[in-house]
């Protein structure tokens, strides 16, 4: 068995899965799970536990990790913001991703009070009738925005996340005016992942890669205004396509201008585009470790490993850091180092994580004939 180096990799962002409970059954969304699972969501004293574990690895490192509370819906776990409180006193920056429909002034108020640097909030829509549909229920952007109103009203830095689907991909304009217009400081566009719930929505309504490949362009078009912060998540070939339109030395400075959260590097960094366990991991509801939430590749547990022993150790971590087992298109594309391909969609479609990005566009010299 092939060994691989461990490096001493900075862990830049963790995504927690607060909760498997949701309000919203989102047609996207990448948990199977009904609520009924909440019941073994990790405790208030086990959440801790992570939260503890999270800043002693910060500690081994050049900065602490951001932690983002996510879900399901994380408002509704009772004990967030005790969490959030937590997290801040071990000198975490948390950060917040919610589908904002159960926020109003006072939920805003006590955001703002707990010390979240950041909101990150989904519309997948300028209009009720795109984001109501992908989100399936009446009145949920309605709703979202209410909340967003009230995020700005409490001086909440909130971002906008969109996941780009044929429903929704010729509003993408449209939603960077609209987040403007509320006054976000980010839009960052996800593109669709065949987990969960995505993989019914995937037949039907998931981009070809030519089509990922004129979003990617007109993504960079919005970034070159310097207006908003603009970030591709689980889109890596999009930094391809920044070097292509010749962007990619302009961009270092409209991260700082939109306020990044502490700890997260904009683009222009050095670091590739997928992040899967290379700055990224995904803690699940109930401890289980993944290189991201939408590769259900296990890596460990932190009820049974220390987080930092996991992260340092994990074989697959290791693998995916190191890159050099990219298969098909992948491993001959010069991009690779600012790239990689998604790993999550590679494994949705070959069962290999390492095999070659299959919704991207781009043939890279020498690879006629090479299986793709």
């Amino acid at each position: 068995m092939r060994e691989y180096s461990q490096t001493k990799q900075v862990l830049r962002l963790l995504f927690w899965e607060t909760t498997i409970k949701c309000n919203l059954a989102c047609a996207h969304c990448r948990r199977l799970e009904s609520d009924d699972a909440a019941s073994s969501d990790l405790s208030t004293e086990q959440a801790k536990s992570l939260i503890k574990q999270l800043a002693e690895l910060g500690t081994r490192q050049a900065s602490m990790p951001v932690l983002v509370f996510s879900g399901g819906e994380p408002l509704c776990r009772g004990d967030l913001f005790d969490l959030v409180e937590y997290a801040r006193s071990l000198d975490i920056a948390p950060a917040l991703a919610t589908n904002a429909t159960l926020i109003n002034s006072t939920v805003a108020a006590r955001i703002n009070e707990s010390g979240v640097v950041r909101v990150a909030v989904s519309l997948d829509g300028a209009t009720a009738e795109i984001h109501d549909r992908l989100r399936q229920l009446e009145g949920a952007f309605e709703s979202a925005v209410t909340g967003i109103r009230h995020l700005r009203d409490k001086n909440v830095s909130f971002q906008i996340n969109i996941t780009l689907t044929r429903s929704n991909a010729e509003q993408l304009e449209e939603v960077y005016r609209l987040a403007k217009s509320l006054g976000a400081v980010a839009v960052h566009v996800f593109m669709l992942v065949p987990v969960g719930c995505g993989q019914a929505l995937a037949e039907t309504d998931m981009l070809a890669p030519e089509q990922y490949e004129q979003k990617m362009v007109d993504i960079c078009r919005l970034d070159s205004r310097g207006e908003l912060q603009m970030k591709v998540t689980c889109g890596p070939h999009y930094e391809r396509v920044v070097r292509e339109q010749g962007l990619h030395g302009s961009r270092k400075g409209i991260s700082r201008r939109a306020g990044s959260i502490p700890g997260r590097t904009g683009h222009g960094s050095g670091s590739r585009g997928c992040l899967a366990g290379l700055g990224v991991v995904f803690v699940g509801h109930q401890g289980d470790v993944f290189p991201c939430g939408y590769l259900p590749v296990k890596c460990g547990n932190v009820l049974e490993e220390e987080l930092g022993a996991i992260w340092r150790e994990s074989r697959d971590l290791a693998r995916m850091r190191d890159g050099s087992d990219l298969r098909g298109k992948c491993g001959l594309c010069s991009y690779r180092q600012v790239c990689g391909g998604c790993r999550g969609r590679a494994y949705a479609a070959t069962g290999d994580y390492m095999a070659a990005e299959p919704f991207c566009a781009y043939i890279p010299p020498g690879a006629a004939g090479v299986c793709l």
